[in-house]
């Protein structure tokens, strides 16, 4: 059974997700969206996809596809996936899954009147050594604290302190640093430990209006998550979840490449396991598999956590400041 697929967005990430998921048997790229022909076509002949479309009402409702995966900016996916799924086509959309909890609470509700399978593209929770962290979590005895750290310097920076404002810093776009860093650390720690009682938040913003770096403290009865993140500056510690037996280090939190537990007594153990280097593979493969399943929800990626996600970065914005267009409307 080979799942059909269109795409939105021709980016860097598209590519990814695409050279990802061109290892599992059952994908088939067949439809490229883009506004403009031109660059629909260059796109869709470097991939070999054989339909091209700048109409997405015409790309939704024809038989060419049966799934799309949007990439487009966050302020999009809404309004795009819904076009989708009232056309019965399921949806896999990148982090952040939209621009606020009002609009992911409509794509779900959407999704389950048309029966389509409707998941977020967080890859993180699907990679085998996220996996082994959950797996192991007992070792560490009763959890205090758990720390999270993704500081990447974004590129586009330089262009902003230039005075060019890109997509990564439009609030337009609903973008920014808890948009598209700080996410990879939220969504993880709400897989794990759930909704919790209190945060607090606190946020550099930037002219434009977006956060160029911020910190979250999650708080629950009887721990705490701290997570820091930054498109304007360079980390390089691990993360790591703290018990009363014992540590979890976590190198590269994002896309984890070293697991050990650190024992309070003992001797450290590796916990790495390998995982294929194009880490959206797994991703990819889920949605596969639930398609084909007829499931239309992931048991991974859950509606409960996209929307507990999206409801905490929406309180973390009103704290922080960063107001969305999308918000206002």
């Amino acid at each position: 059974m080979t799942i059909r697929f269109g795409i939105i967005g021709t980016n860097w990430i598209t590519e990814s997700f695409i050279e990802a998921a061109s290892e599992i048997a059952d994908f088939q790229l067949t439809a490229v969206y883009s506004r403009t022909e031109d660059k629909a076509k260059t796109f869709a002949d470097k991939y070999r996809a054989d339909y091209t479309y700048t109409d997405l009402e015409e790309m939704a409702k024809s038989d060419t596809i049966d799934a799309v995966y949007i990439a487009s900016p966050n302020a999009y996916h809404a309004e795009q996936a819904i076009v989708f799924l009232k056309n019965k086509k399921h949806v896999l959309t990148e982090k952040a899954m939209a621009s606020n909890a009002r609009e992911v609470r409509q794509m779900m509700e959407v999704a389950k009147e048309n029966n389509v399978l409707l998941m977020e593209a967080l890859k993180t929770t699907f990679l085998p050594n996220f996996q082994v962290i959950q797996e192991n979590l007992h070792k560490v005895g009763k959890i205090r604290r758990a720390f999270v750290s993704y500081c990447q310097y974004s590129s586009r920076y330089d262009a902003y302190k230039e005075g060019t404002v890109l997509n990564a810093f439009k609030p337009e776009l609903s973008n920014g640093s808890l948009m598209d860093i700080g996410v990879y650390c939220l969504y993880p720690m709400v897989a794990l430990f759930g909704r919790p009682e209190e945060i607090k938040a606190n946020s550099f913003l930037l002219d434009s209006g977006v956060d160029g770096e911020g910190s979250i403290i999650l708080s629950y009865s009887d721990m705490d998550v701290l997570l820091m993140y930054s498109k304007i500056t360079n980390s390089y510690i691990p993360s790591e979840i703290q018990g009363e037996e014992g540590n979890i280090l976590i190198q590269q939190f994002s896309t984890p490449t070293k697991v050990e537990f650190i024992p309070r007594k003992g001797e450290k153990e590796d916990l790495t396991v390998s995982q294929k280097p194009a880490s959206m593979y797994y991703e990819a493969k889920e949605f596969i598999e639930l398609i084909k399943a007829g499931k239309i929800e992931s048991s991974v990626n859950t509606y409960d956590v996209s929307l507990t996600v999206m409801e905490i970065m929406d309180e973390v914005r009103k704290q922080t400041g960063v107001v969305f267009p999308a918000d206002k409307q």
